[in-house]
């Protein structure tokens, strides 16, 4: 590839979330002007985003200003916009707000969006948990389910506000429904007077066989098995067919048996309403429409298929990062949508572009590219106070010692020390106490309802 533009490459990193922040700290010394876009102010750690919709945390201890983060680094300048479109041909960025950016090097790293597979009216009623946004507004229908129940006079609508479905038995949805079924039978069992929570049920909806499939079998058994012994109602092989604002259907496929829910199987599958007032929906996701501008094929769920250095097929000034990006592993397996993997992209393709850049500023040949190399430092789910399961260093731990290095691994991964700290203090005084500290519904109290 030949450079004919600026002496120093202009790099446009479009998404301050992992991926994007490593690529951009990669970059620090490199002779490139920086320009990283995104349509929030602050970087934010979504592992933990599950721990402010059930009010374990409060928003700033899981965020930073992504200007903060990156202030002592001179070559990068920070843009709040909204990327609207990219044009690969003339290497340009549409944004809302910002006008046009010029590149010579693009990495798109906005990660993905809920997916209702087709059903996009459920949206409404059973929110998804990507932003701040999205936690706060889980976090205010789920207490606000309690304040309504309190006062409800007709036993089958207070029942209804006490039952809780969470759809999706991925690390989200066992994180979720874990923690909200410890708030119910634990953190607030003696607040109210005319309900006694410990009745809330909350039910875990999977279409697949088992909770945590990415998982190691025995870690989804043993999941299943104390996520069900701290109270949740664990429904594998069950798929939702329709939501509105009064419940759930769901569809259960016989025990051994997932096929006959795509209909191709006997027995036939049976079907049960839910009446629930608070659905969250953890089951799919789409990856941003930004990939498929590039040109580069994309897989079912939106993400671009990238070549072995993580650039786009035709493009080598494109680089598609973390969620986005299809990659496999040495092993011939898909690179996780998790964190460590989008971590490790970022600074590959920082990397990459800094070689470049130096080559350039030299007037030598660009460098031969080199693979990106996934490694796979393990999986690690909590499921609720000293309980988690994890697989690391080729073995499975569970229990309290799974969930001591779920903690540990997290709070490393906080990208502001403030942030360390706070959080520390927090889950500490969780364990001793039995309490959570964010237990606020904010909004207009007077007017405060529960969207039908």
């Amino acid at each position: 590839m030949v450079m004919v533009k600026a002496a120093r490459p202009r790099v446009v990193i479009v998404g301050g979330g992992f991926a994007g922040i490593q690529c951009a700290e990669a970059l620090a010394s490199a002779a490139v002007d920086l320009t990283l876009i995104d349509r929030k102010n602050h970087h934010l750690f979504q592992p933990l985003l599950y721990q402010v919709a059930t009010a374990a945390l409060s928003p700033s201890q899981i965020a930073a200003p992504i200007r903060e983060v990156l202030r002592g680094q001179r070559n990068c300048r920070v843009l709040m916009a909204d990327v609207t479109g990219v044009d690969p041909e003339q290497r340009e960025v549409r944004t809302d707000g910002a006008g046009v950016l010029a590149y010579d090097y693009l990495v798109l790293a906005t990660g993905v969006s809920h997916s209702y597979f087709g059903n996009e009216s459920w949206q409404a009623q059973a929110p998804g948990l990507k932003t701040l946004e999205d936690a706060l507004d889980i976090r205010r229908r789920f207490l606000l389910c309690f304040e309504l129940a309190e006062r409800a006079t007709d036993p089958a609508e207070r029942a209804a506000l006490l039952t809780f479905v969470v759809v999706g038995g991925g690390p989200t949805g066992v994180e979720m429904a874990g923690a909200m079924v410890e708030i119910a039978l634990q953190t607030i069992r003696d607040e109210f007077r005319s309900i006694d929570t410990g009745q809330a049920r909350v039910i875990l909806v999977e279409a697949q066989p088992r909770v945590l499939a990415g998982f190691d079998p025995a870690l989804s058994e043993s999941a299943k098995r104390t996520l069900r012994a701290m109270g949740v109602d664990v429904r594998t092989n069950t798929r939702v067919t329709a939501i509105d604002g009064t419940g759930v259907m769901l569809t259960h496929a016989p025990e051994g048996d997932p096929g006959a829910l795509a209909g191709g199987g006997a027995p036939v599958p049976s079907s049960e309403f839910i009446a629930s007032r608070h659905v969250i929906w953890a089951a799919g996701v789409a990856a941003s429409a930004l990939g498929a501008m590039t040109g580069g094929a994309t897989d079912r769920a939106g993400r671009v298929v990238v070549e072995p250095d993580l650039s786009v097929a035709g493009r080598k000034e494109v680089f598609v990062l973390g969620d986005m990006a299809s990659v496999m592993d040495r092993n011939g397996l898909p690179v996780p949508g998790m964190a460590p993997g989008a971590m490790q992209m970022g600074r590959h393709a920082g990397a990459t572009i800094a070689r470049d850049a130096r080559a350039l500023d030299r007037g030598e040949a660009l460098p031969a590219r080199r693979a990106f190399r996934y490694v796979d430092k393990g999986q690690l789910a909590t499921i609720g106070r000293a309980r988690a399961v994890a697989h690391v260093f080729g073995r499975n731990v569970t229990g309290l010692p799974a969930w001591l290095l779920w903690a540990g691994v997290h709070v490393v991964y906080l990208i502001d020390f403030r942030s360390k700290v706070l959080v520390l203090m927090e889950w500490f005084f969780s364990y001793i106490f039995f309490r959570r500290g964010a237990r606020l519904i904010t909004g207009d109290a007077r007017t405060a309802q529960l969207e039908t």
